[in-house]
Protein backbone atom coordinates (compact mmCIF):
# COMPACT_ATOMS: atom_id res chain seq x y z
CA UNK A 1 0.00 0.00 0.00
CA UNK A 2 1.34 3.45 -0.60
CA UNK A 3 0.76 6.30 1.95
CA UNK A 4 1.75 9.62 1.49
CA UNK A 5 2.97 11.01 5.19
CA UNK A 6 4.32 14.59 6.22
CA UNK A 7 6.74 14.70 9.11
CA UNK A 8 8.04 18.09 9.94
CA UNK A 9 6.72 20.22 6.65
CA UNK A 10 8.02 17.33 4.62
CA UNK A 11 6.10 15.01 2.31
CA UNK A 12 7.30 11.20 1.89
CA UNK A 13 5.75 8.47 -0.05
CA UNK A 14 5.83 5.62 1.70
CA UNK A 15 4.84 2.13 0.13
CA UNK A 16 4.51 -1.08 2.67
CA UNK A 17 4.75 -4.45 0.96
CA UNK A 18 3.53 -6.63 3.48
CA UNK A 19 2.03 -5.40 7.11
CA UNK A 20 1.74 -8.95 8.42
CA UNK A 21 4.89 -9.94 6.88
CA UNK A 22 8.39 -10.01 9.63
CA UNK A 23 10.34 -7.85 9.11
CA UNK A 24 8.34 -5.68 7.39
CA UNK A 25 9.14 -4.31 4.03
CA UNK A 26 8.91 -0.09 3.96
CA UNK A 27 9.78 2.10 0.86
CA UNK A 28 10.27 5.69 1.73
CA UNK A 29 11.15 7.80 -0.89
CA UNK A 30 12.50 5.02 -2.97
CA UNK A 31 14.60 4.04 0.02
CA UNK A 32 14.34 0.66 1.69
CA UNK A 33 13.78 -0.02 5.05
CA UNK A 34 13.31 -3.15 6.82
CA UNK A 35 11.67 -2.66 10.51
CA UNK A 36 11.20 -5.90 12.91
CA UNK A 37 8.31 -5.67 15.38
CA UNK A 38 9.54 -6.14 18.96
CA UNK A 39 7.61 -5.99 22.28
CA UNK A 40 4.35 -3.39 21.16
CA UNK A 41 6.48 -0.76 23.91
CA UNK A 42 10.03 -0.98 21.85
CA UNK A 43 9.61 -0.83 18.27
CA UNK A 44 13.24 -0.63 16.50
CA UNK A 45 13.73 0.50 12.86
CA UNK A 46 16.73 -0.61 10.39
CA UNK A 47 17.70 0.51 7.30
CA UNK A 48 18.39 -2.56 5.36
CA UNK A 49 22.00 -2.02 3.38
CA UNK A 50 25.04 -1.38 5.82
CA UNK A 51 23.20 1.26 8.19
CA UNK A 52 22.76 2.07 11.73
CA UNK A 53 20.82 0.68 14.02
CA UNK A 54 17.66 3.10 14.57
CA UNK A 55 15.97 2.83 17.91
CA UNK A 56 12.73 5.20 18.41
CA UNK A 57 11.50 3.83 21.66
CA UNK A 58 7.58 3.42 21.79
CA UNK A 59 6.16 5.99 24.50
CA UNK A 60 1.89 5.84 24.98
CA UNK A 61 0.09 9.05 26.86
CA UNK A 62 -1.05 8.52 30.06
CA UNK A 63 -3.70 6.16 30.72
CA UNK A 64 -7.00 7.41 30.23
CA UNK A 65 -8.69 7.41 33.83
CA UNK A 66 -12.21 5.73 34.62
CA UNK A 67 -15.26 7.30 35.36
CA UNK A 68 -16.86 6.55 38.63
CA UNK A 69 -20.13 4.80 37.46
CA UNK A 70 -23.43 5.95 37.63
CA UNK A 71 -24.83 3.02 39.27
CA UNK A 72 -25.09 3.42 43.09
CA UNK A 73 -23.64 0.59 44.63
CA UNK A 74 -24.52 -2.07 42.72
CA UNK A 75 -25.14 -5.66 44.65
CA UNK A 76 -26.68 -8.66 44.40
CA UNK A 77 -29.90 -7.05 46.33
CA UNK A 78 -30.33 -4.52 43.81
CA UNK A 79 -32.72 -4.71 40.25
CA UNK A 80 -31.34 -2.93 36.97
CA UNK A 81 -32.79 -2.22 34.04
CA UNK A 82 -32.48 -4.90 31.64
CA UNK A 83 -32.34 -2.29 28.77
CA UNK A 84 -32.60 1.46 28.41
CA UNK A 85 -35.71 3.55 27.80
CA UNK A 86 -38.12 5.63 29.99
CA UNK A 87 -40.10 4.98 33.50
CA UNK A 88 -43.55 5.41 32.63
CA UNK A 89 -45.09 3.74 35.72
CA UNK A 90 -43.64 2.82 39.14
CA UNK A 91 -46.03 0.34 40.96
CA UNK A 92 -44.17 0.27 44.44
CA UNK A 93 -42.87 2.31 47.17
CA UNK A 94 -40.11 1.78 50.09
CA UNK A 95 -41.31 -0.74 52.69
CA UNK A 96 -43.58 -2.62 49.95
CA UNK A 97 -43.31 -6.07 50.02
CA UNK A 98 -43.05 -8.02 46.72
CA UNK A 99 -42.92 -11.37 45.27
CA UNK A 100 -41.23 -12.94 42.87
CA UNK A 101 -42.37 -12.20 39.12
CA UNK A 102 -44.41 -8.88 40.49
CA UNK A 103 -44.51 -6.27 37.79
CA UNK A 104 -42.43 -3.52 39.72
CA UNK A 105 -42.18 -0.85 36.64
CA UNK A 106 -43.03 0.02 33.32
CA UNK A 107 -40.12 1.30 31.41
CA UNK A 108 -41.00 2.29 27.29
CA UNK A 109 -38.19 1.85 24.94
CA UNK A 110 -39.10 2.37 21.17
CA UNK A 111 -42.75 3.17 21.73
CA UNK A 112 -43.17 -0.38 23.28
CA UNK A 113 -44.23 -0.99 27.23
CA UNK A 114 -42.08 -3.56 28.85
CA UNK A 115 -43.06 -4.60 32.14
CA UNK A 116 -39.93 -4.89 34.28
CA UNK A 117 -40.77 -7.91 37.00
CA UNK A 118 -38.99 -8.67 40.25
CA UNK A 119 -36.64 -11.44 40.27
CA UNK A 120 -37.00 -11.82 44.17
CA UNK A 121 -39.45 -11.78 46.34
CA UNK A 122 -38.39 -9.30 49.79
CA UNK A 123 -38.98 -5.87 50.63
CA UNK A 124 -38.30 -2.60 48.70
CA UNK A 125 -35.89 -0.49 50.24
CA UNK A 126 -34.90 2.60 47.94
CA UNK A 127 -36.81 3.17 44.19
CA UNK A 128 -33.70 4.55 42.83
CA UNK A 129 -35.86 6.33 39.24
CA UNK A 130 -38.99 8.78 39.43
CA UNK A 131 -41.68 8.57 36.12
CA UNK A 132 -40.50 9.86 33.21
CA UNK A 133 -37.02 9.56 33.95
CA UNK A 134 -34.64 8.02 31.36
CA UNK A 135 -32.77 5.05 32.32
CA UNK A 136 -29.63 2.81 30.90
CA UNK A 137 -28.97 -0.62 30.41
CA UNK A 138 -27.99 -2.17 33.36
CA UNK A 139 -28.88 0.96 35.70
CA UNK A 140 -30.27 0.34 39.31
CA UNK A 141 -33.91 0.79 39.55
CA UNK A 142 -34.73 -0.75 42.70
CA UNK A 143 -32.95 -1.78 46.07
CA UNK A 144 -34.01 -4.38 48.17
CA UNK A 145 -34.38 -4.41 51.79
CA UNK A 146 -34.05 -7.87 52.34
CA UNK A 147 -34.55 -10.70 49.85
CA UNK A 148 -36.62 -13.93 49.60
CA UNK A 149 -36.78 -16.44 47.00
CA UNK A 150 -35.37 -15.63 43.42
CA UNK A 151 -37.49 -16.15 40.63
CA UNK A 152 -35.82 -17.86 37.63
CA UNK A 153 -38.90 -17.90 35.71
Amino acid sequence: MKYKLTVNNQTHEVEIENINARPVVALVDGQRFEIQPEAADQPKVQKEAGGKMEEKPYRPGPAPSVAPSPNPALSGNTLTAPLPGTVVNIFVKPGDKVEAGQVILIIEAMKMKNSIRSLYSGTIRDVLVSEGQSVAHKQALIKFADLGEASWM
